[in-house]
């Protein structure tokens, strides 16, 4: 017992210890993850033969992550994904088997393990793309969503690798495991699919896929509203860990991807009322268990085999990167997929994958290909992801920075005219401001850093000009020195501070009237100088509040009124909670003075509603005696 938990701190040690530190540095946590498998694992020997077993267990972070990504889409728009999924997919899967396979022969392998590497270095890593995409906020992007067309399309196809494996098999390889005593690739609980006929295994899979879908969507609702209804969470937790786990069962019993089984289960219930509840549940092992998968990634490399064919290794994983990415820059440019998504495409998806791992040993077990090529397969495969987060470095610092160049080598525009308002940033916020103050006849500058944004105003014969309001320069162009105000409704918290400081300071006698992002970045705009602040989501809040108020069957008038007292003791307080928020010497702006007028605010605005919910109930009762009164006077 004492040993499996001092293997278990000595992981955690290690990704508490050097994750963090990667981030800072900007490598991002997957680099993190894979230099702290290294450090404990060739670097300073404290984990040994078990990284191999956890990594069979830590591989189930990509089950999970799966079925998270399946809950994202609805089947409609999977639909819509068809032509990515099947034309950018499957040829990017079919170009790069063809021509590995090709290179292989050359090489002079047999065309049985040369279609075998194919088939492994044809995928690439789920777990190191979609965990980065996350979390550079990537996934949004038109590069993020073919880049995930391609790896869906992967999964899917290892079905198809899976199947297609065993019939490669080469006979000495066979005979010599059976002369060594080697036990067959198949044994376990999947075994007796090997005796079936095609036709039959087929209909196996077939009727496992549809197991899933039917009990995804007519079964697992009724389950979960009957666990919801015990109100308790971890039974909850339990129930969607059982769906997970027991969808990969099943898939892995027919020889099918758990992840593909577990993604399909996440599309099926994309729709539930249950969704992000799930989502919730299962969201914290998957985050911890590819974790574990990327520091037994990095833990498993052996040092010794890799330093006997340092030279080999090196250069078939190089062939590989410069290969898949040569592969994915001509798919891009025939798909018309441009600029940085092309190079987001390209870099993020030039490594071997995590089911490479897979898809080594299957080919080992089943005879295709020996032990010697297996080791180098695997470490080609592990040195490929480990240098994965170095493009994703590359594409951010070189290749993005270029392409915003370009995009922002417009040079800023000069006014036509003055106005009495400048307004910076013509976004949501901005352009209801401008509009109010246009329809009133009150002249503006409207300045905005995106030039796509002041295109799209001017087709709505919205007057807006390209510039970034936080260069002096371009303030001056905008003749700010001969406004009266200036609105800041700019999308960057720090540079709308920065601003409203530089016009204080240059030029105090300019009303300086700023959105804010919350209360916290209110106080800072304030404290800066800002004439006035308003939270952008203050007014619109308080109408969705008073809307609840009336869907409850609160009458119009006592809404308005609840309405008008909250924002009276609001401003009555805003003055107070400012003091104290600057007072504080700690740097927080967060004191116990602070929550204390806080949890204040919160009690005289609770009384302040009852009190106005007695008085009402008051008049109610004085109105109803006066009725009673006059009913019963004299006729």
């Amino acid at each position: 017992m004492t040993g499996y938990l001092l293997q278990a701190f000595i992981y955690l040690v290690a990704a508490v210890v050097v994750v963090p530190v990667a981030k800072r540095l900007g490598l991002g946590s997957v680099l993190g993850y894979l230099i702290a498998g290294v450090l404990i694992g060739p670097v300073l020997n404290l984990v040994g033969n078990e990284t191999e077993t956890i990594q069979h267990f830590a591989e189930f972070g990509v089950v999970i992550m799966l079925f998270l990504v399946g809950l994202e889409l609805a089947p409609r728009a999977l639909w819509r994904m068809r032509h990515k999924l099947i034309g950018l997919g499957g040829l990017q899967v079919g170009v790069t088997v063809l021509f590995v396979t090709g290179c292989a022969i050359l090489l002079g392998q047999v065309w049985t393990i040369a279609l075998t590497i194919g088939l492994i270095f044809s995928l690439s890593s789920t777990a190191i793309v979609l965990q980065t995409f996350q979390e550079k906020g990537l996934q949004k992007t038109q590069g993020g969503q073919h880049a995930f067309s391609i790896l869906l399309f992967q999964d899917i196809a290892v079905i198809l690798m899976l199947a297609l494996i065993p019939l490669l098999a080469l006979p000495e390889l066979a005979e010599a495991a059976q002369a060594a005593g080697s036990k067959d690739g198949h044994a376990g609980a999947s075994h007796w699919l090997t005796a079936l006929p095609g036709w039959a295994y087929g209909l196996v899979v077939i009727g496992a896929i549809a197991a899933v879908i039917i009990i995804g969507h007519y079964f697992s609702r009724s389950l979960f509203r009957f666990v919801a209804a015990s109100g308790l969470r971890e039974t909850f937790t339990a129930t969607a860990l059982m769906l997970v786990i027991g969808i990969a069962a099943l898939m892995n019993l027919v020889g099918l991807s758990p992840a593909l089984g577990t993604f399909l289960a996440g599309v099926v219930l994309a729709n539930s009322e249950f969704r992000h509840e799930l989502e919730s549940a299962v969201e914290p092992f998957k985050g911890l268990l590819l974790g574990l998968f990327f520091i037994t990634v990095g833990a498993g490399i052996n040092v010794d085999v890799l330093l006997d064919n340092i030279g080999i290794v090196t250069a078939i994983t190089l062939s590989v990167i410069v290969i898949k990415a040569g592969i994915l820059a001509g798919l891009t440019r025939l798909f018309s997929i441009r600029g940085t998504d092309r190079w987001l495409v390209t870099l993020s998806l030039a490594q071997a994958g995590e089911f490479g791992f897979v898809l080594v040993n299957y080919a080992l077990q089943n005879h295709v290909i020996p032990a010697q090529t297996a080791q180098l397969l695997s470490l080609v495969v592990a040195l490929s992801m480990f240098l994965t987060p170095g493009l994703f470095i590359l594409y951010e610092t070189v290749i993005a920075p270029r392409y915003t160049k370009k995009t922002n080598a417009q040079q800023p525009d000069v006014p036509e005219e003055s106005g009495t308002v400048v307004i910076a940033g013509i976004g949501r916020f901005g352009q209801i401001v401008n509009r109010l103050l246009v329809a009133n006849g009150v002249a503006t500058v409207v300045l905005d850093v995106r030039a796509e944004q002041v295109a799209l105003m001017r087709r709505i014969n919205t007057k807006a000009y390209f510039g970034n309001a936080s260069k002096p320069d371009i303030l001056h162009t905008a003749g700010i020195a001969e406004a009266s105000m200036m609105v800041i409704a700019i999308d960057d918290r720090e540079a709308s501070v920065t601003l409203v400081k530089y016009l204080k300071s240059a030029m105090p006698h300019i009303k300086v009237l700023a959105r804010a992002f919350d209360r916290g970045h209110g106080y800072r705009l304030r404290y800066a100088g800002a004439d006035y602040t308003v939270s952008e989501t203050y007014h619109s809040a308080l109408e969705m509040g008073a809307e609840a108020l009336r869907q409850t069957g609160l009458h119009e008038t006592l809404v308005e009124q609840r309405k008008a007292v909250y924002l009276n003791i609001e401003a009555e307080q805003s003055d107070g909670l400012y003091a104290a928020w600057a007072d504080d010497a700690s740097g927080e702006r967060i004191d116990n003075n602070y929550l204390k007028l806080f949890m204040q605010l919160e009690s005289r605005i609770a009384e302040a509603m009852q009190q106005s919910h007695d008085d009402a109930q008051t008049e109610v009762t004085s109105r109803n005696r006066q009725h009673r009164t006059e009913d019963s006077g004299p006729m």
